[in-house]
């Protein structure tokens, strides 16, 4: 199953996603909490030996995009996954409602200007295509942006937008791996209950959080035809199961290392008149006492 992961996760390139055969939780008995956590820990220090030689590379950049429903563990999974990471090499960047001023560009400007530069990993925290979910949930939205449209057709022109957008970045070095993390409408009351309950997560908990679990079956609409018609080969997403988090951690940070290593990342090159400059160089050094 370990091996599996990349593929077993994997939303088709073809249009044919359904949510009903996407799974919240893997039933297995081999799955315990230590040997997860250990497991992890070990994809979190190959990310972060990756994450360096593609700096030195210098021809890719990473952009992990992370969406769910509330209390499905992007944080978490997050600050876990790539806890390893040399900050230097790593942006993270939560993208909640828009301001006046991102309203009055292009719904793509706020997250274009974030992109991560070459060598480095950038992380989405929620991302753009919260105008093709929250907007998609709740259409009257769209007033407050006061675009020249047509309702019939916008839906489709912003996934059009999206692919596109995706398309030209991965044409220009960024690898994009997007995550929705899958959490089971029992398992969100259960940990909006635990939030209730629990003083010191009360911090978690807000009243629009209840408000939009009442959009429940609108939302898993959304996501459906966002994998539909967004995953593609050079920008895939991942149906991630988010009930068991341990699980979840491991499944992303197996992703991404399976990923990075498929670029062939390797230190840069020296041709022989440069090595031997650096011998002579080298010679300089050792008699310089």
């Amino acid at each position: 199953m370990f091996n599996a992961v990349e593929h077993a996760y994997l939303a088709p390139f073809d249009g044919s996603f359904k949510c009903a055969d996407a799974v919240t939780c893997v039933n297995d008995a081999s799955l315990d909490r230590k040997a997860l956590k250990k497991k992890l820990a070990g994809q979190t220090e190959k990310i972060h030996q990756l994450q360096h030689i593609m700096y030195a590379h210098d021809r890719y950049a990473l952009l992990l995009i992370f969406q769910a429903m509330d209390a499905a563990g992007k944080d978490s999974t997050i600050r876990h996954v790539l806890s390893g990471v040399n900050p230097a090499g790593c942006q993270v960047f939560s993208f909640k409602q828009p301001s006046s001023q991102e309203r009055d560009h292009d719904y793509l400007w706020r997250t274009t200007k974030c992109l991560p530069e070459r060598g480095r990993i950038g992380i989405f925290n929620r991302s753009y295509y919260e105008e093709v979910l929250v907007a998609r949930v709740h259409p009257e939205l769209l007033n407050q942006q006061k675009l020249p449209y047509k309702p019939d057709q916008i839906w489709q022109q912003r996934y059009e937008s999206i692919r596109d957008f995706e398309k030209h970045l991965a044409r220009n070095g960024t690898v994009i791996l997007k995550f929705w993390l899958h959490v089971s409408r029992h398992e969100q009351r259960r940990r909006f209950l635990s939030r209730i309950d629990e003083p010191e997560k009360h911090w978690k908990f807000s009243e629009a959080d209840i408000k939009e679990r009442a959009y429940w079956h609108d939302y898993m609409r959304a996501y459906e035809d966002v994998l539909r018609e967004t995953s593609r080969a050079w920008a895939p997403w991942y149906a991630i199961p988010a009930d068991n988090k341990p699980y979840m951690r491991y499944s992303v940070a197996s992703i991404i290392v399976q990923t990075l290593e498929s670029l062939d990342l390797h230190y840069p090159r020296i041709d022989e008149k440069v090595r031997q400059r650096f011998k002579r160089l080298r010679e300089i050094l050792v008699n310089d006492d």
